[in-house]
């Protein structure tokens, strides 16, 4: 059974830095057995980015659609894990007004940091936080799960402007802030193909290139990612060959 100090322990053996920005996508269950259970792992987390930025998804994607567009920014339930849902609860944490892909934040400029989302028709416009994370430097774990959940190269996508990515047309959404105050905010969803299944598919080029790197965290396997790195090769990857992702197949060397 892991406790906070061993966490904490292998968060530092990873290389992140403490003071900067990091965004964590999650497996809860990857990790075994925590002493606490995951607000061990938020502790942890916590603690070690205090001087600095955490990022968690709060997104709402799966159910708020045309037909059930309203997004409560309090009350809407993240549908990307556990330690999502409870980070968004908790003192100090700031979530933003993206109806379908929020994110919650916690530490240095955090407040700012998620100001703006609401303003952005697609989900990972270069003026969202994803493209702040960038201009920021910033870093993302990936603990237990593999690229295909990396919703950064979904904005890399968008900011090379890779064609068939978004609906051409906007659904009606809102979002419903603590006071009642509601905000339209027309979006165009992800469209076509299911393009992250397809993200694996850069991995082992990612590790060679030193655009990501593996760690542990519990027992799950962790994928730490260089934004400013990864943007740099995966848009390289892009302006030769937008249908990069098209197919389920390895790159070809």
């Amino acid at each position: 059974m892991y406790t906070k100090n061993e966490l904490l322990s292998q968060l530092g053996a990873m290389g992140i830095d403490p003071q900067g920005s990091l965004l964590v996508h999650s497996s809860y269950k990857s990790m075994g057995s925590v002493e606490g259970g995951p607000d061990t792992v938020l502790d942890s987390l916590s603690d070690y980015m205090q001087n600095g930025l955490l990022i968690l998804p709060t997104h709402t994607w799966n159910y708020i659609n045309a037909d059930n567009p309203n997004f409560y920014v309090a009350d809407s339930p993240s549908n990307v894990g556990i330690l999502t849902e409870r980070f968004r609860k908790r003192p100090g944490v700031y979530r933003s007004y993206h109806p379908t892909h929020s994110v919650a934040a916690l530490g240095k400029d955090a407040q700012s940091f998620i100001q703006g989302d609401e303003t952005h028709d697609t989900p990972c416009a270069r003026g969202s936080s994803l493209g702040k994370l960038l201009d920021r430097k910033g870093q993302i774990i990936l603990v237990g799960v593999d690229l295909t959940r990396n919703t950064f190269i979904h904005g890399i996508e968008e900011w090379n402007n890779v064609p068939n990515r978004m609906a051409d047309t906007h659904e009606a959404l809102y979002t419903i802030l603590p006071d009642g105050t509601k905000i339209s905010v027309p979006s165009r969803r992800h469209s076509g193909l299911s393009w992250s299944e397809h993200y694996w598919k850069v991995d082992k080029l990612l590790l060679a290139t030193g655009a990501m790197w593996l760690g542990k965290f519990g027992d799950a396997e962790v994928r730490v990612c260089d934004t400013v790195k990864m943007t740099e090769v995966i848009s390289d990857l892009l302006k030769k060959d937008p249908d990069l992702f098209l197919e389920n197949q390895p790159l070809i060397d």
